[in-house]
């Protein structure tokens, strides 16, 4: 869809070929750039070079296994190599880079493949999910054992339909699960300071569009000022109020980046009395205006 001039976001829906069974899809990078080169694919990018950006209805799971990739998800880029794994989530912005340069394997698959004990144990609707993981050693063999053991079983043939698809969603299961347990960071945050951030960004997820300041939690939740910024800075490395400042920046950049909603009607979405006010708060964060960023990440027709 083309506005003002510019090619907005597209929205990727998720329409997997007749050999996806269950919502699941696995190919190799390599595939995934012949498709994009013969325009057989949903994905709008250029036949070379870094691809447009896309809103993907679906998680997409990258790992790859020779060369460097780069891969742009919510307006960071990430730099993937032997061992570098990363997931995206359903709503977040991303943009491939250069296909050629590396050799790997996607998974795409629906929101709602896993059950729910293990949906809610990988965190699969966690909006502050992990993105990259670096994995080496014993973890780097156990997960692409398991990947390989997924891709063995998507390409196998002469079983039922629902028999394929229910080996399919478990053994996707053991591979996140494996990916957001054996290769995760073992971390320091005090199991107390990690349920009341569990608290606070739950909070500040549902209340960042009419609430800005760390007092306005703390009264909601219970806790002292002081409390929630020590568990933020614990649990996220940012302070309670850089942790709401980010989330507001990165609902701007997808509003600004993804449809052509005014500037003044975005800094109304988010809870700003006045545009200059959202103006001048997101110059401040970002080093840029609201404009400026949405020439840069808006392709052109």
């Amino acid at each position: 869809m083309v506005k003002n001039g510019h090619e907005t976001i597209q929205e990727v829906a998720y329409t997997p070929p007749p050999a996806a069974a269950a919502g699941i899809e696995v190919m190799a990078i390599e595939e995934l750039r012949e498709r994009m080169l013969r325009g057989g694919t949903e994905a709008v990018r250029d036949a070379e070079g870094a691809g447009h950006p896309q809103r993907p209805e679906f998680h997409l799971l990258l790992t790859v296994r020779r060369g460097r990739l780069t891969h742009m998800v919510d307006f960071t880029d990430h730099s993937l190599t032997d061992g570098t794994w990363l997931w995206v989530r359903p709503g977040q912005v991303q943009r491939f880079g250069d296909l050629g340069t590396a050799s790997g394997t996607l998974v795409l698959f629906r929101p709602d493949v896993l059950d729910p004990a293990t949906a809610a144990d990988v965190h699969l609707d966690d909006p502050f999910g992990r993105t990259l993981w670096e994995a080496s050693g014993e973890d780097a063999g156990a997960l692409h054992q398991a990947l390989g053991h997924l891709a063995d079983e998507y390409r196998a043939t002469g079983l039922p339909e629902h028999t394929r698809a229910a080996i399919l969603r478990r053994l996707l299961a053991v591979l996140l699960l494996r990916l957001t347990h054996v290769a995760a960071p073992s971390g320091t945050t005090s199991p107390e300071h990690a349920d009341t951030f569990q608290r606070f960004r739950a909070a500040v997820e549902r209340d960042y569009t009419r609430a800005r300041d760390v007092g306005h939690y703390a009264r909601v939740l219970g806790y002292a000022p002081r409390t929630l910024t020590r568990a933020a800075l614990d649990a996220s490395g940012v302070g309670a109020k850089e942790f709401i400042d980010r989330r507001v920046v990165l609902e701007a950049k997808r509003l600004l980046a993804h449809g052509d909603d005014p500037v003044s009607q975005i800094a109304t979405r988010l809870g700003f009395l006045d545009t200059s006010n959202f103006v001048k708060y997101f110059t401040q964060r970002t080093t840029t205006t609201p404009a400026t960023f949405r020439t840069t990440f808006r392709p052109s027709p």
